[in-house]
């Protein structure tokens, strides 16, 4: 019973960062003439002040949640796996081949779209585990430049072979019987979010209640204990990867059809670019735990949807704005960063 206890001081860590980041923000806005109160009020009414506000929230919180798998679970396994962004791509793509070009019943539409971006991630993400294996690749260098070559290949695919018939600047949108179900009329929240709660639940449990998802945890802490033990480090790493690639390809998918209106990729890849990313601060500031990647990505999409009010409602710049947003992340990131650090010096 003592992993489903309330892990009090990291909540604390959490509590406190955020007064610090937001101090921190309010010390930036003084000098520029603008009021912290104001805009710290504009941003709270702004994600949660209404129904349609926390569906928002909720809304730019899902793919987060995901890719911060991608890399909280390499980081559980002793890696930096920073190819979220890339397996994304793919995913994404996946998605838009299934859901926009093929006919199928509802229900079994959506599945086969979402499993086929899920897979498409997962392949992606297993030539850098292979390279890692094989020629000792470091995985920072490997899926840093998979991450490039899936940005230029999604964006060929995008542009060249799914582009909607008299639409260059997106792909063919999905298909509705490829659609998840919309919360709300005019709102951009769908089913999707169920999908990815469920997939995070999932991990946690694979983590700490499997034995595999032991000697991955045991693999990352103790390498040695690992290997006196009998781990087999290659499986524990391939699986690591597999499922950080099927998490970031579940979040292509999120944002193709599960999320309104667009229900396509933008040739630009403009409406998923960056997420991946994103993901990585959002599993520090989660302390790299499936369900604390929640809450944290929850956090996130709130600082996304309501610094816009920031600007609209109390006159924030917007680059001032995400120069806010940033320091409050940095700030929540600090101190699994530093948990980090301390692991990797007494290895």
């Amino acid at each position: 019973m003592r992993r489903f206890q309330i892990p009090w001081r990291p909540v604390l860590e959490s509590v406190v960062t955020i007064f610090i980041g937001l101090i921190a923000g309010a010390l930036l806005m003084i000098p520029f003439g603008y009021k912290p109160l104001d805009a710290y009020y504009a941003l709270f009414k702004g994600a949660f002040g209404t129904v349609e506000d926390v569906l928002e929230t909720l809304a730019f919180a899902t793919p987060l949640m995901l890719t911060a798998i991608t890399f909280a679970i390499g980081v559980k396994t002793g890696l930096f796996n920073i190819g979220a962004e890339g397996q994304m791509y793919m995913g994404a793509i996946g998605a838009v081949a299934v859901a926009g070009l093929i006919h199928l019943p509802p229900g079994i539409h959506v599945a086969l779209a979402t499993l086929a971006a899920m897979l498409a991630g997962a392949l992606w993400a297993l030539p850098a585990a292979l390279l890692k294996i094989w020629r000792g690749v470091h995985e920072v260098i490997s899926t840093i430049m998979f991450n490039w070559i899936a940005f230029h290949l999604s964006m060929y695919l995008a542009i060249y072979y799914l582009a909607e018939p008299g639409r260059a600047e997106r792909t063919v949108p999905a298909l509705p019987t490829a659609r998840y179900p919309v919360f709300m009329e005019g709102s951009s929240i769908t089913a999707v979010i169920f999908v990815a709660v469920a997939f995070c639940i999932f991990v946690y449990f694979y983590l700490w209640g499997t034995k595999a998802g032991y000697e991955l945890r045991l693999a990352g802490e103790n390498p040695d204990a690992a290997r006196y033990g009998g781990v087999n480090a290659q499986k524990v790493l391939i699986m690591s990867f597999l499922i950080g690639g099927l998490a970031a390809g579940l979040a292509g998918a999120s944002q193709i059809i599960g999320r309104p209106p667009a229900w396509s990729l933008y040739a630009t890849l403009g409406n998923i670019s960056g997420l991946g990313f994103d993901g990585i601060g959002i599993a520090l500031i989660g302390r790299n735990h499936p369900l604390g990647g929640i809450l944290a990505a929850i956090l996130y999409g709130a600082l996304q949807h309501g610094g816009r009010f920031m600007e609209y409602h109390a006159g924030v710049n917007s680059e001032l704005v995400r120069a806010i947003n940033g320091l409050i992340i940095i700030a929540l990131a600090v101190p699994e960063i530093g948990a980090i650090i301390r692991r990797r010096l007494k290895r």
